[in-house]
């Protein structure tokens, strides 16, 4: 089982790898929270999200492994990130990805180097094909939940995130994650050990995974609906961040598609700063006091991967 000295090892393997995101504060974010809000801006972190974090760790052991390549599924943003780990070690590299996956995210995947294969619009979708490549092609699956080098990896920017607040003003009193298939709410329960500090998720209310599975005592796959959050789109959440975090988070919070949109268009109007759904869904649970009588919550921008008509849409259309 993984536990938070993973996490601090692979803190000390990323260094010099990885940028130090900045924590950004906004009076206006603040006075919309009622509470100190700490935006960990990992939209501007390598790969445009902080999955390239746990991809670094997870392709370099199979490298040193001798890998002949590197197979991922995603919704995007870790597919982008594999790529890029991939390229660094000239591991050749195949992403599947939603057949409706934004074309940012396919493009910056093809940029890195990457083969993507888009297929269907459900998780299971995804693994079968995967499974049909590995058999091709022989090469190495690099799992977004499954792989603990990947889970560790997410949860430096937590832990990335705790150090930047306590030198700068003393404590958290909690932290705002989104959830898709789990990684990130795993690693920031790993962060979070021993520091007295309350976990929260947000997660879709149209694709409320983590939510079914604490309810059903386990992971369960949920009906797929659209949603503004494509990153959040996993159906199922994975069994190793579920068995994670399932007793250390403090709780989660199902985001309806009109408060992820706002919250998007207040992180570009009042913080300046570009997010995607998936990092505003967690924005949005701070904005709407995800922890009560909490005063400093730092907030996980996970991702910046953005479609350009999505944005000018929101601007727009209001």
């Amino acid at each position: 089982m993984l536990s938070r000295d993973d996490v601090d090892r692979a803190r000390r393997r990323l260094a010099g790898r990885v940028w130090r995101t900045p924590v950004v504060r906004c009076e206006e974010l603040d006075a919309l929270a009622g509470a100190r809000l700490w935006l960990k801006a990992e939209n501007l972190q390598r790969g445009g999200s902080f999955k390239v974090r746990g991809a670094l760790l997870a392709v370099e052991e199979l490298a040193a492994a001798g890998s002949r390549g590197v197979i991922a599924q995603s919704t995007g943003n870790h597919a982008i990130a594999v790529a890029l780990a991939a390229a660094e070690h000239k591991l050749p590299t195949v992403v599947v990805l939603p057949s409706d996956a934004p074309a940012a995210k396919v493009r910056r995947v093809r940029k890195a180097g990457a083969e993507a294969v888009l297929v269907g619009t459900t998780l299971a979708e995804r693994v079968a094909v995967v499974e049909e490549l590995r058999g091709r092609y022989g090469y190495d699956v690099v799992d977004p939940y499954q792989n603990p080098h990947v889970v560790a990896g997410q949860g430096t920017a937590v832990a990335e995130l705790i150090r930047q607040v306590t030198t700068a003003a003393g404590r958290l009193d909690a932290v705002v994650v989104p959830i898709g298939g789990g990684s990130a709410v795993a690693g920031a329960c790993l962060a979070a050990t021993g520091e007295d500090l309350a976990v929260v998720g947000a997660e879709p209310e149209n694709v409320p995974a983590f939510t079914a599975a604490l309810h059903a005592g386990g992971p369960v796959t949920v009906p797929s609906r659209h949603t503004l959050a494509d990153g959040l789109r996993p159906d199922r959440i994975g069994d190793l961040p579920f068995s994670l975090a399932h007793r250390a988070v403090t709780g989660v919070v199902t985001v309806p598609e009109a408060a992820i949109a706002e919250a998007m268009r207040a992180a570009l109007l009042h913080a300046r700063l570009l997010v995607e759904p998936a990092a505003a869904t967690a924005l949005a649970a701070a904005l709407d006091g995800a922890v009560d009588g909490a005063t400093d919550v730092g907030v996980l921008l996970s991702g910046g991967n953005v479609e350009p008509g999505l944005i000018a849409s929101l601007l727009t259309d209001r």
